[in-house]
């Protein structure tokens, strides 16, 4: 799964942390400069994924184990690479997603608890071995992002509801896999919107230009 000819970006962080702002952002920069752009989400993103991400974020599924709640999100991510991710990149355009594997590990992970090395595994069969150019790392301290959900609980999802010490783990889980991975590039989320956004564009375009 390797012959691809366009670029692959992925965001992450814990909910709260402006992924959605800061992506929208960067896809209508690339889309004015007449790159062509495809905008995903995990999971999500297809037919299937998204009947898969209504059963993963329904709040009455409260029993759902880790351990299918692992394989959910992994059936969703086989799905949306290959119908979705490799025919984008192998058309030479550039793939932004909101979350891929960096997020069952950090998730499920180090924050559920299931062995990393099972979950590694998981997510390169699920991939085929694909992994992102490019991955920006939204970093928010728990406090400031269960403030930030405060606004939205309402509207909360199964697992923006586990509370700050699951966050804290995930969280923790990231800064590991940050420190583990040269893509992933450490932005502060607390900082202003333009601020961030500035160091994305300018990650961004030096790849490009490469």
């Amino acid at each position: 799964m390797s012959d691809k000819n366009g670029l692959f970006i992925t965001f992450e962080g814990v909910d709260g942390s402006g992924k959605t702002t800061q992506i929208r952002k960067l896809h209508d920069f690339l889309e004015n400069q007449g790159i062509a752009v495809d905008l995903i989400r995990e999971p999500g993103g297809t037919a299937i994924g998204e009947q898969i991400r209504a059963l993963l974020l329904d709040k009455s599924n409260g029993e759902m184990s880790s351990e299918t709640e692992l394989l959910l999100y992994e059936a969703a991510r086989s799905q949306i690479v290959r119908e979705r991710i490799l025919p984008s990149l192998r058309a030479g355009q550039v793939v932004i997603c909101d979350r891929f594997f960096d997020s069952t590990t950090a998730y499920q992970g180090y924050g559920r608890g299931l062995d990393l090395a099972d979950i590694e595994r998981l997510n390169r069969w699920a991939t085929g071995g694909l992994e992102p150019d490019l991955t920006f790392f939204l970093d928010l301290p728990v406090k400031e992002a269960m403030r930030r959900m405060e606004g939205r609980l309402i509207d909360s999802d199964r697992l923006e509801e586990e509370g700050c010490e699951f966050l804290s783990r995930v969280r923790d889980g990231y800064l590991e896999i940050l420190a583990r991975n040269s893509r992933m590039v450490h932005l502060d989320a607390t900082t202003p919107i333009d601020s961030i956004y500035k160091q994305i564009q300018s990650k961004v375009w030096e790849v490009i230009n490469k």
